[in-house]
């Protein structure tokens, strides 16, 4: 081969790797609950996909967790990019957010919150015992990406389902905003946002004809599994597996997930709909079908990324709010049990705790530092933001990117908590309420689009 035309070449390779959580590992998702693994339904995967061109290196992890916090997220990305040559910022590390598989570290209280004892480390959200299994199954998914790399041909497309993701926000008759209304409530007044209905597909393949890896791309919460003791990596795993058999075995198929903060699977306005793994990944695939009959070849040059991080004020604390929060704790020093196999706590605690434990936090640092990622795969943008944002942001994004095919990924190197819209906050609603799952500012959301913009068209300038 030409040297030059190597040079410009993109080099691609795919790696796949269990990392199922044993027997009793806490499974997140969940406030206050008790979640120990009982069943393994399916097992989780990390998938890697690494990229070369003109010896710069990338790689997106694709993860079936329900995320992994910044502490370990820096860990694994040094790690990873010493094993590619490349630069942390080049690792993409991506959780799927289902509801039924663990979380890296703990997201719901921290380590220094003393109001939680010993006896109960499944209530701060992570497991530790999951720490080392998990990194030993994504390093190895990322040794088998590296090693060997391929020249690959660029091929990709778009189709619209909205049979498959719903916005769970409604706006009630008395003016407020209600997450999760009963289906068919007549005091729905109406949605109270929108969704983002693309199917997005981004094809790799091999001189030989090989399909190597395929980047898919949907949004929503995969939450089927919840609140159950069963192991499951929701309907990205059931979609990628029927894509596998579409575009052959020996394709790596990795799943990105939008920003779903306020997108969920359940249609709140069908009494009759079939909420299912399998129902939403049939169709899904139906779609894909007809988006890999029309893909089209993309450049596969340049290879480029950025990263910027914000530093994002936190959500001040009402005078209310903390001593609400100091009034429940001093009643109930320890938590309060909603069953006699104290395996539920009152969501009330669960807050009042975390209120306490954020404002702990507040009086040390007051801003949080938000990264937001942007790597360019030829005419690809891939975004990835840290937390759940609104679907909104996505829009927004997609709307003014100067990419052909924009995929973003949301719970991206940490769990930021939610990044609701400012009409969001004057409405309320679960999504809204301050916690170290709903902590920053309600100025966060238009900062991460306006330097997500400003990100893509550096990347973009030629």
């Amino acid at each position: 081969m030409d040297t030059d035309l190597k040079h410009r070449q993109l080099w691609a390779g795919a790696g796949c790797a269990d990392i199922t959580p044993a027997q009793g590992i806490q499974l997140a998702g969940d406030i206050g609950r008790y979640r120990p693994v009982e069943e393994i339904r399916d097992p989780l995967y990390a998938k890697a996909l690494v990229f070369q061109s003109q010896q710069k290196r990338a790689c997106i992890l694709s993860l079936d967790v329900t995320g992994v916090m910044r502490r370990w997220s820096d860990k694994l990305r040094r790690q990873v990019a010493k094993m590619l040559d490349t630069e942390p910022e080049a690792v993409v590390v991506h959780s799927m957010q289902s509801h039924s598989a663990p979380m890296v570290g703990n997201h719901m209280i921290s380590e220094d919150c003393t109001l939680v004892g010993p006896d109960l480390p499944w209530l701060r959200g992570g497991d530790d015992r999951y720490i080392a299994p998990f990194f030993e199954g994504v390093t190895e998914a990322v040794r088998q990406a590296k090693q060997p790399l391929s020249p690959v041909a660029i091929k990709a497309g778009r189709s619209m389902d909205g049979r498959t993701a719903y916005n769970r926000r409604f706006v009630m008759r008395d003016g407020k905003v209600k997450t999760h209304p009963i289906t068919c409530d007549p005091e729905i007044l109406h949605c109270e946002g929108p969704t983002d209905p693309e199917v997005g597909i981004a094809a790799f393949t091999g001189s030989s004809g090989r399909q190597i890896a395929a980047l898919l791309h949907h949004t929503c919460h995969p939450c089927h599994g919840y609140p159950q003791r069963w192991v499951s990596p929701d309907w990205p795993r059931a979609w990628s597996n029927r894509m596998a058999e579409l575009i052959g075995d020996e394709c790596v198929p990795l799943v990105l997930n939008g920003a779903c903060g306020n997108i969920h699977h359940h249609n709140h306005l069908d009494p009759n709909q079939e909420d299912t793994i399998e129902g939403m990944a049939h169709k899904l695939t139906e779609t894909s079908e007809w988006i890999l009959n029309t893909l089209e070849p993309l450049g596969g040059c340049p290879l480029e990324w950025r990263s910027r991080t914000l530093q994002i004020p936190l959500r001040k604390l009402t005078v209310e709010e903390l001593s609400s929060a100091k009034r429940i704790i001093e009643e109930h020093p320890t938590p309060i049990w909603l069953d006699a196999e104290k395996t539920s706590i009152d969501w009330k605690w669960v807050y009042a705790a975390t209120t306490l434990d954020l404002a702990a936090h507040q009086r040390k640092q007051e801003t949080y530092a938000y990264e937001i990622q942007a790597i360019r795969i030829g005419d690809i943008a891939i975004v990835a933001w840290p937390g759940e944002p609104f679907v909104e942001a996505q829009l927004a994004v997609k709307k003014d990117s100067p990419a052909a095919y924009t995929l973003v990924a949301h719970f991206c190197s940490d769990s930021a908590g939610y990044l609701p819209t400012r009409e969001a906050f004057e409405l309320g609603g679960y999504e809204t309420h301050t916690s170290n799952w709903s902590k920053l500012d309600p100025s966060a959301l238009g900062l991460v689009v306006e330097k997500t913009k400003e990100l893509l068209h550096q990347l973009f300038r030629y």
